[in-house]
């Protein structure tokens, strides 16, 4: 059974493959739906019924108890561009593989489990096309209104809503009741970092989340002659960016290891090498293991900004893009992976996550199990994004077992 995960991981990676070994899979276009595509197939085949809601998220829903609850597992297949292969995806097929364990495992039984099993594939959890990140799980949580995600742009102008029709995805009605009819969820995933791998560690149980700030900002200034302007007289909105990004990158420097931050994507207006540039458009995240320090470090930037602003004569505008709060997973969660990871003879140890899953929304709403298996050297959003073939198999062994024990009793 450990080949058949190994066979369907390479098969799977073929969608959207690059030359360096990692995938270009981003949210709703034509790779991936085809592995999309794929998943629905091989989920039909083995019994499962297969739909999507309307903001299309994908669950592939197996009952051994008509009627009675679902107890959930997935991740996502989406990608960063030019991202890796392993990142949702693995614990996409993974959750389908133990899933499909239980599947033969019971049938026919004459005491059947009293929860049913259910694979999901959240849609667009990258933010990569469309922002913001975890857009499936957070619709499908209700933390994010489906109208507003529907109507989300990417870069060329398409809206949610219509590059789901292109690919026929949208679904049109709820599949699985978040209020009723879902008792509990567990996902598996790579580390993105490089503490198991460091370790020698087999299984990462994951207890709390970072707490992270997601911003859009908007630097505006006036658009000029490159040559002609004197140099008193210019309101260049890049260099005011720049100073941000020097910024933000300061702030982690003052605070160390309690604080990550980023700037992502930058649009310069109108991006002409003999223009000062009138306006750009940039994205920061803060990240912290405390909620205290990440607010001491919003208004420090705030500060930052104003400073800015006088020097470089520009205006800036900042809003919140997406935030979630440092948070706790189901303690009883942690106690029963590791307790199975001692019976299967798997080393664990205890770890925040830094990123965001969609296990980030799901936690919120039902008891949620989140489980890391080593990245080697911790590289993640990148082609040479790499996790051991009996890492992968280490993982499913253990989602099985978790999986298992809660279609019998959620937490």
């Amino acid at each position: 059974m450990a080949d058949d995960l190994l066979a369907d991981f390479r098969t799977m990676s073929k969608f959207g493959a690059t030359p360096a070994g990692g995938v270009e899979r981003q949210a709703a276009t034509p790779a991936d739906l085809a592995n999309r595509a794929w998943l629905r197939g091989w989920l039909l085949h083995r019994g499962f019924r297969v739909a999507n809601d309307p903001i299309g998220n994908m669950f592939g829903l197996y009952e051994f108890t008509p009627g009675a609850p679902y107890v959930l597992a997935g991740s996502h297949l989406d990608s960063q561009p030019g991202g890796g292969k392993y990142d949702g995806a693995y614990g996409v097929l993974a959750a389908a593989h133990a899933a499909d364990r239980l599947r033969r495992k019971y049938r026919g039984a004459a005491v059947p489990p009293p929860l049913n099993i259910g694979v999901v594939n959240w849609f667009n959890e990258e933010g990569s096309r469309f922002k913001p990140s975890m857009m499936g799980s957070g619709v499908f949580c209700g933390k994010i209104p489906l109208d507003q995600a529907l109507g989300e742009l990417d870069t060329s102008g398409t809206a949610v809503a219509d590059a789901l029709l292109q690919i026929g995805e949208q679904g049109r009605a709820e599949v699985v009741d978040p209020a009723t009819e879902l008792a509990a969820y567990a996902e598996i995933h790579i580390e993105q970092g490089p503490i198991l791998d460091k370790e020698g560690i087999d299984i990462g149980l994951v207890t709390s989340t970072w707490a992270a700030n997601k911003y859009e900002i908007a630097v505006h200034g006036a658009q000029a002659h490159t040559g002609a302007t004197p140099m008193p007289d210019r309101k260049d909105a890049l260099y005011g960016a720049a100073l941000a990004v020097v910024a933000v990158r300061e702030l982690a420097d003052r605070f160390g290891e309690h604080l990550h931050t980023s700037c992502g994507q930058l649009t310069v207006h109108p991006n002409s090498p003999v223009v000062v540039p009138s306006e750009v458009r940039m994205h920061f995240d803060l990240r912290s293991d405390s909620q205290e320090l990440l607010e001491e470090a919003d208004a420090l930037l705030r500060q930052q900004f104003t400073a800015i602003e006088l020097k470089a004569d520009v205006r800036i505008e900042k809003k919140f893009g997406h935030r979630w709060p440092a948070a706790q997973y189901e303690p009883a969660g942690v106690a029963l992976a590791r307790e199975i990871a001692d019976d299967l003879g798997l080393s664990s140890r205890e770890l925040r996550t830094l990123a965001g899953h969609d296990s980030t929304n799901v936690k919120d709403l039902v008891p949620t199990v989140m489980l890391f298996v080593p990245s080697v050297d911790g590289i993640s959003h990148n082609e040479l994004e790499h996790t051991a073939d009996e890492d992968l198999v280490k993982g499913l062994d253990l989602l099985t077992g978790v999986l298992d024990r809660l279609i019998h009793q959620a937490l």
